[in-house]
């Protein structure tokens, strides 16, 4: 990750906005470069304002993002693109993730159709590496987030 571009992000944000907490996280989408690219797009250009990940991933010490997270979000190349604050977060089994989550995470359609058919696709392939199984009622991590700042 190019730490410089991260930080310089982080600095000029905080030039104007004087109050903002210490700490942030730094990330990317997904898992591949191109993933990266297309979903840091679509929060640039608005469309994308939520994100799930696969609550069976986060290890016992690994912290759930929670309101009020400022977030600078990396492209693949691991460049700082934006930065999101987090609004809102729940832990939901996936068969009740909302029509309205999945219209806000902006991808394909927005339907909840495909956004369950490409996360489950997704979250098989996590799940396989750690020699376990999906299924309908994995717990999910529902996160909204909004767009603060952007390169």
């Amino acid at each position: 990750m190019s730490n410089e571009s991260v930080v310089g992000m982080w600095e000029k944000y905080k030039k104007n906005n004087p109050n903002v907490p210490k700490y942030y996280e730094a990330w990317a989408f997904g898992n591949s470069i191109e993933m990266a690219d297309k979903l840091a797009k679509l929060v640039l250009d608005g469309l994308k304002t939520a994100t799930s990940s696969n609550y069976l991933l986060y290890g016992e010490n690994d912290a759930l993002s929670y309101v009020g997270l400022h977030n600078i979000l990396l492209d693949g190349n691991e460049e700082a693109v934006a930065i999101v604050e987090t609004t809102f977060v729940e832990i939901i089994p996936f068969n009740e993730v909302t029509k309205e989550h999945a219209f806000l995470e902006g991808e394909g359609d927005r339907s909840l159709d495909y956004w369950r058919r490409v996360h489950k696709d997704f979250f098989e392939k996590e799940l396989k590496e750690i020699n376990q199984e999906f299924n309908h009622k994995i717990p999910v991590v529902c996160e909204r987030f909004k767009l603060i700042y952007k390169k």
